[in-house]
């Protein structure tokens, strides 16, 4: 339907309204669209605010946005994007009574935030919709929730479209697009969001406590670590009943929207309550010949002989630590490569010797000194010595 005839039929049922205040508006939804948006589907969004119906082909008319150019407001939308967190379903009662799902997705520009009404919830509960698809969300509004953020919601009219064969999967990005490394977590982070990647490294056993009003909680904590350093991680009530059976350690994580805050020792520490996301994985282990190793190659395992005695120093790192290393070379039928080792593996490799046959589990491939590619070890490294000629043992 053309925009004269959508103006008309506005006019005819609200013969106060003028033609000027119509235009004056379509004008004002265009400059806030960014133009996104055609002036007929921006009419009948007016329309529909004066109750006015307009014949149309709802299918033809439902506009595909990326992430960042969605804005409060907007009806009959769709969003391409790939699932990076998936949150249970919850009731709730008023004046009407049912139940809401929601998922964090991404595309190339952004986050999102995707709310499931009702019948739609199924999805997640039968696990139709699961963490790294990608799926397209259509006929979808858009709200703005408490903290001003755009967030988009999938109603009765909405569909929700799985693995979509007209989008490529690879255009997607994956949690670590989004993630900040353990090293950068700061106070500056202090009660923001954030998310992060690692391995468990100690974990705690579960306790309980009574809240203020005398109702039981729970509480775990653990280290998480990657290449970059650790962090403690506070784990509450029904996420430790969720997490308690499957942490271990040496298990990889991707937590999503866990909150910083600050810890007793004056650091800080990462919180995850109802309100995060945490997937679990067995880290993949990749034995790689040394020819094979590429710079940024993570959780990699290696085997070789030793070529070079350690050398063991004390050297500083960035934020002033003094810290043990120990670098050594390491060879096999394929070429060789030096390996850094850092504190407490610093120690497990001191007394190795030329000639002795190692396996160099979970590292990572980084440029060292003289920017030769070499093996460096992370906290949930391990080192295993197959063969020696002494008595010496390391792991």
């Amino acid at each position: 339907m053309p925009a004269e005839k959508i103006i008309e039929q506005i006019l005819s049922k609200h013969p106060k309204v003028s033609k000027i205040e119509l235009l004056e508006r379509l004008q004002k939804e265009r400059r806030k669209t960014g133009g996104l948006i055609s002036d007929d589907t921006l009419l009948r969004m007016i329309a529909a605010e004066y109750g006015v119906e307009t014949p149309q082909n709802e299918r033809a008319l439902t506009l595909t946005l990326a992430i960042k150019d969605l804005i409060p407001g907007l009806n009959n939308i769709a969003v391409v994007g790939r699932v990076l967190a998936v949150f249970s379903p919850k009731a709730f009662k008023g004046n009407r009574s049912g139940k809401f799902a929601s998922l964090l997705v991404a595309d190339q520009s952004g986050l999102l935030r995707v709310v499931l009404w009702n019948d739609k919830t199924s999805l997640m509960e039968s696990g139709e919709v699961r963490v790294g698809q990608v799926v397209r969300f259509s006929h979808g509004y858009t709200r703005e929730d408490q903290s001003g953020k755009v967030e988009l919601h999938i109603g009765e009219k909405g569909e929700v479209g799985i693995a979509p064969k007209d989008v490529r999967v690879e255009d997607y990005p994956t949690i670590s697009r989004f993630s900040t490394k353990i090293r950068e977590i700061t106070q500056a982070h202090r009660n923001k969001k954030v998310n992060v990647m690692g391995t468990v490294k100690e974990l705690l056993s579960a306790s309980t406590f009574k809240r203020q009003d005398s109702s039981p909680g729970k509480v775990m904590r653990f280290t998480l670590a990657d290449e970059t350093g650790e962090v403690p991680v506070v784990v509450w009530n029904e996420k430790v009943d969720e997490l308690e059976k499957a942490l271990k350690r040496g298990v990889g994580l991707q937590i999503v929207s866990a909150r910083v805050k600050k810890a007793s020792d004056g650091g800080v520490e990462i919180h995850v309550d109802s309100g995060t996301y945490v997937g679990v994985s067995q880290p993949a282990e990749e034995f790689l010949k040394i020819a094979e190793l590429k710079e940024g190659a993570n959780r990699i395992s290696v085997e070789g002989e030793v070529v070079t005695k350690p050398m063991l120093r004390d050297v500083k790192t960035s934020k002033g630590d003094a810290v043990k290393l120990a670098v050594f070379e390491l060879r096999d039928e394929t070429g060789r490569v030096w390996v850094s080792a850092w504190g407490e593996k610093a120690g497990s490799v001191k007394d190795v010797r030329v000639g002795d046959s190692l396996v160099i589990k979970n590292g990572y491939v980084r440029r060292g000194f003289g920017d030769q590619l070499e093996v460096s070890t992370r906290a949930t490294t391990f080192i295993v010595l197959l063969s020696k000629k002494h008595d010496a043992c390391s792991q």
